[in-house]
Formats: C-alpha cells, structure tokens, sequence
C-alpha cells in the first residue's frame, strides 16, 4: 500500500520514498538501505587521508628520534677523553652534572667514579684511588693522561666549551691557574666538610676488606684501589 501526498514532484518522490519503506514487509533489509552521499563519501575519504598522514608521520618521528638515541650512544662507545671525578664530592658534582648534560650532544667523554667500588687501576693508567682523589686527572683515547687546568680544558674544549678555559694555554695565566686550582685541591675535602684523605682511605679499606672475605683474587684488587 502507498501512501498518496498532494502535490507536483515532490509528492511523485514521497511516493517513492513511502512505497519503498513500507510497501515491501517481507523484506526487513530494505527498510534501511542506505543512501549514498558523494559528499559525506567524499569527507570520509579525506579523514582518512589526514589520518594516514598523522599516522606516517608519527612514525617517522620515532624513527627519526631512535636513530639519534642510537647514534648518541655509538658517540659514548668512542669516547675522546675520561673524566675521572670524586663521585663523593658535592662541588665536584656539580660540574660533572653539566659536563654530563652537554655530554649528551657531543658524547665525547667517558665519565668514571673513582668512588665506586669497581673503579680500576688497571683500567685507568694505573691510577690509583689515592693518587686521582689528589687532582683532577683525565685521560685522552691514546692514553696521554692530563691533570689540573689542562685536564679541565680539555674536558670543555670536547663539549664546545673551549672559550671557557682558552686563556689558560697562556703563561703567565697558565702558571697562575694552575696555582689557585692546586690550593682548592689541597683543601677540597676540608671545604667540603669530609674527613682527611688518610681516613677517606682507611674506611675504603676496611668496606673493602668487609665485602672480600677470604677471597685473595679481591684482597689483591683492593690493595690497588
């Protein structure tokens, strides 16, 4: 049955649309087949687009940021220079912290605590823990060891710091830095409120000795250290 509307080619296309709703029962499917829209057709394809786009590029961008991460860390691997630095000491830190922080871009220096219970001598030139908690001592990719003003230059002059320290390759500023770095290594640990060396060294023995045992292999380790 048809429903009949009043009118000129509008009532021709309700008819149409009635007949086609209610005119067939028996077939449920039809009641809602959908309309097609070239329009709405049109934007569905266009959101899909964006949505691939967004989705390349987020890709690339994690992409992009792993092969940096990767690269950083084959920058690490070849190192030019090791600092080798008082974990224990809060001043020293806090240069460490921001050589450490634009070591991130250049990954040029290794960085090693001699205050950590792995820290080897044979490792590191032969320099005892002793010998490096005296001064500051760095040492390049072929060995040379530097210390004092000289390693500090060179640590800066590998993070693009250079200008820091550049007037230091002059005497008399040379003979004069070296000097006033000398007296704050000479009472580094007083200004920083830590025991004498000579007490540093002895606690670090007898840990030593607390965590060896009876095992001669560490005993001979830490008669190095």
């Amino acid at each position: 049955m048809a429903l009949r509307l009043v009118g000129a080619s509008s009532g021709v296309a309700a008819t149409y649309c009635v007949r086609n709703l209610i005119g067939k029962p028996t077939n449920p499917t039809a009641v809602f087949r959908p309309l097609h829209n070239p329009t709405l057709s049109g934007y569905k394809h266009q959101i899909r687009a964006i949505q691939q786009e967004i989705i390349n590029t987020t890709a690339d961008t994690l992409k992009s940021s792993s092969e940096k991460t990767k690269d950083r860390n084959a920058d690490h691997q070849n190192w030019k220079i090791k600092m080798l630095y008082d974990g224990d000491c809060p001043l020293c830190m806090r240069e460490v912290d921001m050589l450490r922080e634009m070591n991130k871009v250049y990954g040029t220096i290794k960085f090693v605590n001699i205050s950590s219970d792995d820290y080897s001598p044979d490792q590191n030139q032969g320099l005892d823990y002793k010998t490096v908690m005296g001064r500051i001592h760095a040492i390049l990719n072929d060995g040379t060891v530097v210390t004092d003003v000289e390693a500090f230059r060179r640590l800066y002059e590998h993070v693009g710091l250079g200008w820091v320290y550049a007037i230091t390759k002059y005497e008399p500023i040379a003979k004069a830095a070296d000097a006033v770095y000398g007296m704050w290594a000479k009472y580094r640990l007083q200004i920083t409120g830590r025991p004498p060396l000579e007490d540093i060294l002895e606690a670090r023995r007898k840990s030593k000795m607390e965590v060896c045992g009876d095992n001669n292999v560490c005993k001979s380790k830490s008669t190095k250290t």
